[in-house]
């Protein structure tokens, strides 16, 4: 494991934990599990035990480049947090930020791929809650959040894992930018919406209502591209869905070498129950 910075912003130091798997020759490339970590965008870390659990995983026992981030937490000691009081454009701008935290940091390893040995046509977004719409929304919003696409020009992702997220605007996956996709969630989700629904199921009337498109919207578009998905759905399940799927990993990593290494066409849903 190696600790880089990748980034400085104002008062934040922006580092990244990256995994590289004992046994790498010299001349392989290899596919890279790029990973956001939740948090609310207030709190936790790159190095949360769960999140540094899977990115070694991925080094251990995928054979992947495993890398966990930080990115900045604008809700870290705000009045508002990011629930019903936060306002829509704050909500708005913390997505659009975490989102170019997330394209720098993919950005930041494929300036460098020789040197850290990645295969940059592989590179698999992923991350869970704030995470997961992070790493979605640098995903499928680029054209949306984004005003210098040409600084991104060479940012490319394979496939993406997301752990109870949403898109802001699922209208932005178009068949360009649909790529083979693990999404878990829960039916009965209280923070970041199953379907079509509002952020924290804000009332209309409070300053922080915003419609989001969670996955299985995200799915229904995907299905529309004829792209890959892995959609695990619990019924019942609320927030607690969005921890990383342990059990699941190697049925994750297997869905990503079929869909993304070998290019078949697979499209699945798990149905279980709470």
């Amino acid at each position: 494991m190696e600790t880089i910075i990748y980034s400085i912003k104002g008062n934040d130091t922006l580092r990244m934990d990256i995994f590289t798997p004992e046994q790498i020759k010299k001349d392989e490339r290899l596919p890279v599990l790029l990973w956001m970590h939740g948090g609310g965008f207030s709190g936790s870390h790159r190095a949360h035990p769960e999140d540094n659990k899977l990115v070694k995983y991925a080094a251990k026992e995928q054979n992947y480049i495993g890398v966990s981030i930080d990115y900045r937490l604008l809700r870290k000691n705000t009045t508002t947090g990011f629930g019903c009081d936060c306002t829509k454009d704050e909500k708005l701008e913390t997505f659009k930020q975490a989102s170019i935290d997330y394209l720098d940091a993919a950005k930041f390893l494929i300036d460098r791929e020789e040197m850290f040995q990645i295969d940059s046509t592989k590179i698999i977004a992923g991350g869970s809650s704030a995470g997961a719409e992070g790493s979605l929304n640098a995903v499928f919003m680029r054209d949306y959040f984004v005003n210098d696409k040409e600084n991104y020009k060479n940012v490319k992702f394979a496939g993406m894992f997301s752990c109870a997220g949403a898109v802001v605007d699922a209208s932005y996956i178009t068949e360009e930018n649909a790529i083979p996709s693990v999404l878990f969630h829960g039916t009965e989700d209280q923070l970041v919406p199953f379907g079509n629904a509002p952020h924290h199921y804000c009332e209309p009337t409070k300053d922080g209502y915003i419609m989001l498109d969670g996955s299985k919207v995200i799915a229904e578009k995907l299905e529309h591209f004829d792209t890959s998905y892995y959609f695990n759905i619990v019924k019942g399940g609320r927030h607690e869905i969005s921890r990383i799927p342990f059990e699941d990993l190697e049925k994750v990593f297997q869905f990503f070498e079929q869909t993304v290494i070998n290019d078949e066409v697979i499209q699945t849903k798990i149905i279980k129950t709470e």
